[in-house]
């Protein structure tokens, strides 16, 4: 579980940075070695979409 919130504030924190947030969770998954499935990866990014979308007034 541990791993899986790990990727998520790896998500939050790349997704502003002029790099891709999705290499970000790949390079990172293959380093903690998380089993993580597309929609794992799906679910992040509608994650920061909803988040994203809340502060546009």
């Amino acid at each position: 579980m541990i791993k899986y919130i790990i990727l998520g504030v790896i998500q939050g924190l790349t997704e502003f940075l002029p790099v891709s947030s999705s290499a970000h969770l790949v390079v990172f998954n293959k380093s903690l070695s998380a089993e993580v499935n597309l929609l794992f990866y799906i679910t992040l990014h509608l994650g920061t979409l909803f988040s994203l979308s809340l502060r546009i007034p």
